[in-house]
């Protein structure tokens, strides 16, 4: 070719042909998340737009309604006792953003204790302290709903032994102790109880994340903040929190996502009870398939979830900047 002359474009079938070898080698993860992924999440969004129930998985004939269950899941028109979906969006939220700064705190303000110089048997503290995060979640859910039970339970029966009333129904009793109409907020007694239960299961993460990142800090830091006369606070301010965030920022990320559709603990501990005001969405949406069997609702219902949870996502992104480069 003369020099300066443009180079000639290749078409692109010609470059998937001369890529033959490497499309062989992805081929055959790409026919299994196919099977497993894609068709899944296609088949779904067929029946979001139809009337599917238990009476078609047989036939395969149901009616398309177009919009009509996103409507109706949005409209609260679902023929459900209790059912709000705005209310249990609020109660989702006031979940999830209660959760995680406590799952935090604690996990971060344990690493730090952990991380002390000299502090005998830490290696045993950190192998205990996993463990709740480690048990599968059937156990840690009826570990816990074992726990709050109002005649049998640990917590009612330390209450007892402490000489305070330990006759509280924990899990069952209706009435609210916060009760906010004008945003949709109702919080049972049982919300206490699972909100123990699920920081009890979720700290652990965060603490995991925490140690591996105070381990990177150089002591060198701190020594030279404390030779010119930083007191504890000031170090950990200047010093730990903008060397950990780097870690902690996508942990929390992680830890909201979680939160916000962890369903083993509501769903193992209260049942969503009392009267479905614990239902968070993941677990509302569960129950219109077992045992309503709408499948067509069902779909469009956590295709909303889907899309909720992925904007709240994106904002808490946009607000830490999770994603962009840092440089200390």
């Amino acid at each position: 070719m003369a020099a300066g002359a443009p180079a000639r474009r290749v078409s692109f079938f010609r470059r998937i042909w001369q890529s033959r070898l490497a499309y062989l080698y992805i081929l055959p993860a790409f026919l299994l998340m196919a099977l497993i992924t894609f068709y899944p999440i296609i088949y779904q969004l067929w029946m979001a737009f139809t009337n599917f129930e238990l009476r078609h998985l047989r036939l395969q004939n149901p009616d398309w309604v177009w919009l009509d269950n996103f409507r109706r899941v949005l409209a609260s028109e679902l023929p459900l006792p209790n059912y709000s979906f705005l209310r249990i969006l609020v109660f989702n939220l006031v979940w999830t953003f209660v959760n995680v700064p406590l799952h935090v705190i604690i996990g971060v303000a344990v690493a730090v204790l952990l991380n002390t110089k000299g502090l005998p048997g830490k290696r045993i503290y950190r192998s205990l302290f996993v463990i709740p995060w480690a048990l599968p979640a059937l156990i840690s859910g009826m570990i816990w709903n074992n726990a709050w039970h109002d005649r049998f339970g640990a917590v009612n029966l330390l209450l007892q032994e402490l000489g305070l009333p330990g006759n509280t129904r924990w899990l069952l009793e209706p009435t609210p102790f916060i009760n906010l109409p004008a945003i949709g907020l109702v919080l049972p007694l049982s919300f206490v109880a699972v909100l123990i239960a699920n920081v009890w299961l979720g700290w652990p993460f965060m603490m995991v994340i925490a140690t591996g990142a105070l381990q990177s800090i150089p002591q060198d830091l701190y020594e030279a903040a404390e030779v010119d006369g930083a007191s504890s606070w000031q170090r950990f301010r200047s010093i730990t929190v903008p060397l950990i965030r780097p870690a902690m920022i996508p942990a929390i990320m992680i830890g909201v996502m979680l939160t916000f559709s962890q369903f083993n603990v509501i769903y193992f501990v209260t049942g969503g009870g009392p009267f479905g005001l614990t239902e968070i969405l993941v677990t509302q949406g569960f129950r219109l398939v077992n045992p309503q069997g709408w499948f067509g609702v069902a779909a469009a219902f956590n295709i909303i979830v889907f899309f909720i949870l992925g904007a709240i996502t994106l904002y808490i992104n946009r607000v830490s900047r999770a994603t962009e480069a840092y440089y200390a």
